[in-house]
């Protein structure tokens, strides 16, 4: 496979370069063949994660590694998994491999399983899949890498909208709500809907439930689901009345196809857009954590993981993050993450 280039210097942006992969299937990063033979043993990390420099160039102090690190989940995360994937293996004889499954998908399939040694989450990990992972040996350890601005977005030629409430969410996209755009307001067209979303195993379905609709509700059925958000762009771009929600990062790099709802919490709140800046003020009111789990036992037993997760971490902090269109960590997280994973370096 070609390698991506930390400065872009092929002439494709990181960004353009790993969202632009999910059209391809999420495929595995690097499309590398899976090792077996995957080492064991005391971690090699270099434990004292909270005195390393922004760029984690070193990912541990091991200096044969070998082996594979499996990541499955979330499609929003995937991005920042697989961009500091592609970096990590160009200085690592380690073989990578990033999937998108969704976050519930990656937690009930793979990571719960004992399958996978991380899972990347557009939410918090439910108290189900907890008890899974425990029923299953598994202890899951989280770590907060980046924030999103969750993105609701129409088509450019949807010129009668331009901000939405979280009620009128509400209205269009839950069940038995609202079936035309005048359904929400007279004055707009008396076209129905087209709407495109996440499928039940991402988390960024299980975000705007809880945080739009209520804990309590669901997403109408007649919605078209996909764990590739490359798809929603795709129809939001053919339909004059379609409608969708994704990542940030999937909007950055489609911003001449799409456009972007501002939003505001209710009636009387301010019409904010979605951007870095905006979410990490707090002020956008779909921002929203993003996270990795890692497998304790991965981590303890598991050189290569462990190596991966330091740079992982540190990378976390750096513009390599904020290319791909979410917000860093600040080095007051990053050197907590750090030294959560310390403890868990098999010394």
């Amino acid at each position: 496979m070609t390698q991506q280039t930390s400065d872009g210097t092929d002439g494709v942006s990181r960004r353009k370069f790993l969202v632009g992969a999910g059209t391809a299937g999420m495929l595995g990063i690097a499309g590398c063949t899976t090792n077996p033979g995957a080492s064991s043993g005391n971690s090699g990390g270099s434990g004292g994660g909270n005195g390393s420099s922004g760029n984690g160039s070193s990912g541990g102090s091991g200096e044969n590694l070998s082996g594979e690190v499996i990541v499955k989940g979330s499609s929003t995360v995937y991005p920042v998994s697989a961009a500091i994937a592609e970096e990590y293996m160009t200085n690592h004889d380690v073989n990578v491999s990033v999937d998108s499954t969704g976050s519930g998908g990656g937690f009930q399939n793979h990571f719960c399983p004992g399958n996978a040694d991380i899972n990347g989450a557009s939410r918090a990990i439910k108290d189900s899949e907890v008890q899974l992972c425990s029923d299953n040996g598994v202890e899951p350890v989280e770590f907060q890498i980046a924030s999103d601005a969750l993105t609701v977005a129409v088509n450019n030629e949807a010129d009668w909208v331009d901000c939405l409430s979280f009620d009128q969410l509400a209205q269009i996209w839950k069940p038995d709500g609202a079936q035309t755009w005048s359904d929400i307001n007279s004055d707009w067209p008396d076209e129905e809907f087209e709407l495109y979303g996440p499928a039940s195993s991402s988390g960024t379905f299980d975000w705007f439930i809880e945080n739009v609709i209520g804990e309590d509700g669901s997403l109408r059925s007649d919605y078209e689901p996909t764990e590739n958000d490359n798809r929603i762009i795709q129809g939001i771009q053919g339909s004059e009345y379609a409608m969708g929600f994704f990542g940030f990062a999937y909007y950055e790099e489609n911003r001449e196809n799409v456009k972007a709802v501002q939003i505001k919490e209710n009636a009387d709140g301010n019409c904010v857009e979605p951007s870095i800046e905006n979410a990490k003020s707090g002020d956008y009111p779909m921002a929203r954590p993003l996270f990795i789990y890692a497998a304790q036992s991965s981590l303890e037993e598991k050189q290569q993981v462990y190596s991966f997760m330091e740079y992982y971490l540190n990378q976390a902090e750096t513009d390599l993050v904020s290319e791909i269109g979410y917000v860093p960590t600040s080095t007051e997280l990053r050197d907590e993450n750090l030294s959560k994973l310390e403890e868990y370096s098999g010394n």
